[in-house]
């Protein structure tokens, strides 16, 4: 479904960045921030009337290290403005035809897996458990932001850059979104499938598990098809269905400039994506969307990080004539 979606409606966060840059839009914008607080409202509901426990999730893990979070949120956002597009957006873009997505893709999964499990993970281990950077953290606890506060926040942003209510019309793909984020707390925290398997409590996210999907597609006979992995190829399948009928987005290989190399774009973009991800533990999507949906305080953290991160790498890149730019989407 949430290939589907995001293959028929563009949705987008590098794409919002660059919509507002070149053209001031907001649209894509908006259905972001629809996303978000649909999400928000959704997964604290469900977890009371489920009694899923958040805390348990990688969101709120012990000893959080902000710093290393906000260098991952850094790398990931500049990556994801390299490579044009973060995570999900790659594997959308994959899905109608775009090779360099297929090369972004590969580079993300096989620097996730080596930053998490690889060579690079001793490095990373000496970044996030460092004790000073932890005891620094621990100054600034790592609370769940009350939801009364964090939604009219969010709802007076979204006023301020929505042209007028039936504007909002076009932000249905965010509502969508925002259900399935919700939904996905409630397969892996709620729902029993194998009640002799060990569960593990996780909502959507691309960049792990693009690593753990690339590990599955190399060890069939030994893996398991883990939540993760599932969501990546059910992705790619939706995209892939989509695309066959919205022809208007398939095959396109684009970029402002015909002096940029794409293919050095998309291998440093995508291995920045890779190490950033697992840094910031999480993605546009795995943090903006599924870890703020947990109102925890290193959720906004990461995505405002990967936010303002991207936002400045966009206007250099725009400002150098080399900021891609396939469609732009306007309200009207």
């Amino acid at each position: 479904m949430y290939g589907l979606v995001a293959q028929y409606t563009q949705f987008c966060f590098s794409g919002a960045i660059k919509d507002y840059i070149q053209i001031k839009s907001t649209r894509r914008a908006s259905s972001i921030l629809v996303a978000i607080i649909t999400a928000i409202i959704l997964s604290q509901s469900m977890s009371m009337f489920f009694q899923i426990d958040f805390s348990s999730t990688i969101y709120f893990k012990d000893e959080i290290n902000y710093v290393a979070i906000i260098i991952g949120g850094i790398i990931f956002g500049t990556g994801m403005m390299l490579a044009d597009g973060c995570s999900s957006r790659q594997l959308i873009k994959l899905s109608q035809g775009n090779i360099y997505s297929l090369v972004t893709i590969l580079f993300i999964a096989i620097f996730a897996y080596i930053t998490s499990k690889g060579l690079f993970s001793y490095f990373t281990n000496l970044l996030t458990h460092n004790e000073l950077l932890v005891k620094l953290s621990s100054y600034l606890p790592n609370m769940q932001l009350p939801v009364l506060l964090v939604i009219p926040v969010l709802l007076f942003v979204l006023w301020k850059i929505v042209p007028n209510i039936k504007s909002l019309l076009l932000c249905l793909d965010g509502v969508i979104i925002g259900i399935l984020v919700s939904l996905a707390w409630v397969v892996t925290g709620a729902i029993n499938i194998d009640e002799f398997a060990i569960s593990t409590l996780e909502g959507l996210s691309f960049v792990y598990p693009s690593g753990k999907a690339l590990e599955y597609l190399m060890f069939f006979s030994g893996s398991t098809l883990s939540f993760g992995v599932s969501v990546i190829f059910g992705l790619l399948s939706g995209g892939t269905i989509m695309a066959f009928f919205n022809k208007k987005y398939r095959v396109v290989n684009c970029a402002s400039n015909d002096k940029e190399n794409k293919l050095k774009n998309s291998i440093i973009g995508g291995s920045m994506m890779g190490v950033g991800g697992i840094l910031t533990l999480g993605c546009t999507v795995g943090q903006g969307l599924t870890g703020v949906s947990t109102l925890a305080f290193a959720s906004f953290i990461a995505i405002i990080s990967i936010f303002l991160s991207a936002y400045f790498t966009a206007i250099y890149l725009h400002k150098r004539d080399a900021l891609p730019s396939c469609y732009l989407f306007e309200w009207n």
